[in-house]
């Protein structure tokens, strides 16, 4: 008990802000590593080396558009914008952090790609004839989905970290993610074409457990920055559409060309569809006067998003993507009424953009949807090749039956848990010592610290709260103004 004491009390020390000496030293330090690691193992693919031409007679490949560029790269345009375009203005709904959300955003995303092609490809690209890891579009989109997790855990710390604590977040997350994704994808076998359990549950429970270690009892002192105001969340519908638009392609990117990839557009399209509908209905059937709450509009209306990613190449039917679509707008939007407020006040996580509503409760949904589809699989409805061909029943797997997928399935989202709760706990103690430059509790959720600022910005007069993504409020009626608001729920 003396150690835990000794090392909270060296934790709680006051803190410095000043990140001139640590950010340039990181940020200089790890990309020099990230040079020198390239120069040793990375090297093109067959079919981004020049190379490719023998490569083509040699597999008598009759075209260029053969090559699988040409297959992948609109998927990943299309990854790459909700990387950095909607995660980052998704976040942007804080009044006063609007410049940490995109650009922290960019930060870690453009650090984390690096080191996901790395970790990534040393489990899945290496060459043992060798040593060199071969890259080519696939693991561009691949690296890409590594960041995500990182991303989304950055939501349950969002404005109560320091650049520094956020890179070491991202080193650390990059290396669960890429092990935690081995063990699901490769040793068990389990399908996640979406990335439900090895994205967004992962991810979530990752960032929460960071976010209950790094517990702060005093961060109402920044209260009056922890809302909304009306153009900022404007700039966060922003984020979500731009997510909305291309969450199929999201979980369509890496699938078999051919009818798989094609029906995880549908389902993802349809269970997207049916999401929206059901958050409105519950945003307005649960705030007084019917009014919509616009936290739920921007975050809810993607869950259906993240729970059909498992299954989104199964036979899950248009109607069991609606199903989905309908059971995860209900949920999510109850969680950001019930659920968030719950957890901060009894069990001490504060989350700041509600991604257990958004990630891990709709990831957890998709694992569960993912191992019942796929242990009802028949023949007579995929047909006998087709099963092969979806579930990957070959090789050591040859012999596996539906049902005991199905079972690999529930195994895997076991797995994305448990690396997500356990690294975050690991990971949420090194971030907890008092030398990353993290803000005091009267200073969070404010871009000041660490960003040059518009001088007419620098000192605003504080306004009334609008909108917080922390705390569940009764509505009441106002006449909302620029200058003046009542207050209403932000969870």
């Amino acid at each position: 008990m003396g150690c835990i004491q000794s090392f909270r009390e060296l934790c709680d020390r006051p803190k410095n802000t000043n990140v001139r000496v640590s950010l340039p030293a990181v940020c200089f330090v790890w990309q020099i590593a990230m040079i020198i690691l390239f120069g040793v193992f990375i090297r093109y693919n067959e079919e981004s080396s020049p190379f490719w031409i023998e490569h083509r007679k040699a597999k008598n490949i009759s075209s260029d558009i053969e090559n699988d560029f040409y297959f992948r790269y609109p998927s990943f345009q299309d990854v790459h914008v909700m990387i950095f375009v909607g995660f980052g203005f998704l976040m942007t709904f804080l009044r006063r952090y609007s410049f940490g959300a995109v650009g922290f955003n960019f930060l870690i995303a453009a650090f984390g790609l690096q080191w996901a092609l790395l970790m990534q490809g040393w489990f899945h690209s290496l060459d043992y004839s060798d040593g060199k890891i071969k890259i080519g579009i696939e693991n561009l989109i691949n690296a890409d989905f590594c960041v995500a997790g990182c991303l989304i855990a950055y939501g349950a710390v969002l404005g109560k970290v320091s650049p520094v604590q956020l890179m070491v977040l991202t080193l650390f997350g990059i290396t669960l993610f890429a092990v935690e994704e081995y063990i699901i994808l490769d040793l068990i076998h389990a399908r996640d074409a979406g990335g439900s359990m090895v994205i967004h549950t992962f991810g979530g429970y990752y960032g929460l457990s960071i976010s209950w270690m790094l517990y702060r009892p005093n961060l109402d002192q920044s209260n009056r920055l922890q809302g909304s105001v009306y153009h900022s969340d404007v700039f966060a519908m922003i984020g979500t559409l731009f997510l909305w638009m291309f969450w199929p392609s999201f979980n369509s990117a890496i699938t078999d060309h051919g009818d798989g990839q094609h029906r995880a557009a549908i389902n993802t399209y349809l269970a997207l569809a049916s999401t929206v509908l059901t958050t409105v209905a519950i945003s307005s059937l649960f705030q007084k006067h019917g009014k919509l709450d616009m936290v739920h509009i921007q975050n809810s209306t993607l869950a259906g998003g993240v729970a059909v990613g498992t299954a989104a190449e199964f036979m899950l039917m248009p109607y069991g993507s609606l199903i989905v679509g309908f059971c995860c707008g209900v949920i999510s939007t109850l969680g950001y009424i019930y659920l968030t407020p719950f957890m901060e006040k009894h069990l001490k996580i504060q989350d700041t953009c509600g991604i257990h509503n958004l990630h891990a409760m709709p990831g957890v949904i998709g694992g569960i949807v993912g191992a019942i589809t796929a242990a009802a699989a028949t023949e007579s409805v995929y047909g006998t090749e087709g099963l092969i061909n979806t579930f990957d029943f070959e090789g050591a797997f040859k012999n596996m039956t539906p049902a005991r997928q199905g079972g690999h399935q529930a195994a895997g989202l076991c797995v994305a848990i448990c690396f997500g709760v356990g690294g975050g706990i690991i990971v949420g103690c090194i971030l907890r010592l008092p030398i990353w430059g993290d803000p005091a509790d009267d200073n969070c959720f404010d871009d000041e610290p660490y960003w040059e600022l518009p001088d007419d910005e620098e000192n605003i007069p504080p306004v009334l709260q609008y909108n917080n993504h922390m705390r569940n409020k009764d509505v009441v009626e106002s006449n909302f103004t620029m200058e003046q608001s009542d207050a209403r729920p932000r969870s």
